[in-house]
């Protein structure tokens, strides 16, 4: 089980999808029986069946309609504590289910995503969770379910600059995400999610080169050297991994990954999560790559013991030891072997300031 700084195990939530799904089954039933299920138990993937109890409801002539304030758990979700609203229409026979964007909630603009561009930004599986719930609900009042389903994200649009969606060519607010309805604390599925949205985007508008940073500043500094277009950057954060596993499913022709040098050892050293509490910099692998680059014995020792990467970095620079070009080699090795393909592979690597340390072009 995961834990952070506790003995206590991190508690699960729920993703946005699962809230729409009991928000969409609460207002559906209010439609047909005059009821609003309060708590509402819905049925997710794996048969899991959690409650949900209702923060609003209410019915203006043929739609009803209910929010769920959303429990991301323990995760660092940007949406945790947002309120997910659902309205619910009756349609004409024969209609089946449609969804809508309410506000907060964007839509698809870019090809490459698992919608069409001009869909709203609910995805596949909260598509299916919803449809199936509805259609219980359905069967039980026997009756075919035609019904319109507009999902709304209190403060969406704000939320969103604070994710890839813009970059992703979602506008106008949040994606209703969820593959399974469970939220794992610190499993970042949406961030990884994104990640793998940003390469379908990519390819789907003809791009060749696409550029995988660990954070701002690397963005800045592969901004500057390439006039790339918006679609081209991904979000990496710390999960290399992640745009190297996929883009052995997904190839491109040209790839260049710029992070901070302490990270970039971390991937020359063959590891996959970049993040400081899920792997550790090697200092003994640190110090024979300085040897490997021309050091003395006194600077290899010295790098042995050192207490950050950026103590060895300057180390290296201040006696001409050319070590960010070898760990950037070492990164761009293991890069190359994961994606296992025809990939080019640049990696560079840089400061605090954004200044290059590293380059394996």
């Amino acid at each position: 089980m995961i834990k952070k700084n506790t003995d206590k195990p991190l508690r699960k939530g729920w993703t946005t999808g699962a809230c729409a799904t009991a928000a969409a089954r609460s207002s559906y039933h209010a439609l047909l029986d005059g009821q609003f299920l309060d708590p509402v138990e819905i049925i997710l993937p794996k048969n899991r069946t959690p409650s949900f109890a209702l923060n609003r409801q209410g019915r203006e002539g043929d739609v009803a309609w209910a929010s769920i304030i959303k429990d991301a758990g323990d995760d660092p979700d940007v949406t945790h504590g947002a309120e997910i609203s659902v309205h619910v229409r009756c349609l004409k026979a024969g209609t089946g289910i449609v969804f809508k964007n309410g506000t907060g909630v964007g839509v698809v603009t870019k090809p490459g995503m698992p919608l069409d561009v001009g869909e709203p930004a609910i995805n596949p599986m909260p598509r299916q969770m919803i449809t199936e719930n509805l259609q219980i609900i359905a069967d039980i009042f026997k009756i075919e379910l035609n019904v319109e389903v507009t999902i709304s994200i209190a403060n969406g649009e704000m939320l969103a600059q604070k994710t890839m969606n813009p970059r992703l060519g979602i506008l106008g607010g949040l994606s209703v995400l969820g593959t399974t309805g469970v939220v794992v604390p610190y499993s970042c599925s949406a961030w990884i999610h994104s990640i793998y949205r940003g390469i379908d985007v990519a390819n789907a508008l003809g791009l060749t080169h696409v550029a995988a940073c660990t954070g701002s500043t690397s963005e800045k500094t592969v901004c500057e050297r390439y006039k790339f277009d918006e679609s081209a950057l991904l979000d990496m954060g710390d999960f290399a991994g992640a745009v190297l596993k996929y883009l052995r499913k997904v190839p491109i022709d040209k790839l260049t990954i710029c992070g901070g040098f302490a990270k970039l050892c971390k991937l020359a050293q063959g590891e996959m999560d970049l993040h400081s509490s899920r792997s550790r910099l090697d200092f003994d692998q640190l110090a024979q790559w300085m040897y490997e680059a021309g050091a003395s014995s006194a600077l290899v020792d010295q790098t042995r013991t050192a207490n950050t990467a950026l103590e060895v970095i300057t180390l290296a620079q201040k006696n001409d030891i050319a070590l960010g070009d070898l760990v950037t080699k070492r990164a761009k090795e293991v890069a190359r072997a994961t994606i296992s393909g025809d990939c080019e592979v640049e990696i560079i690597a840089i400061n605090r300031s954004g200044d290059i340390v590293g380059h394996a072009p």
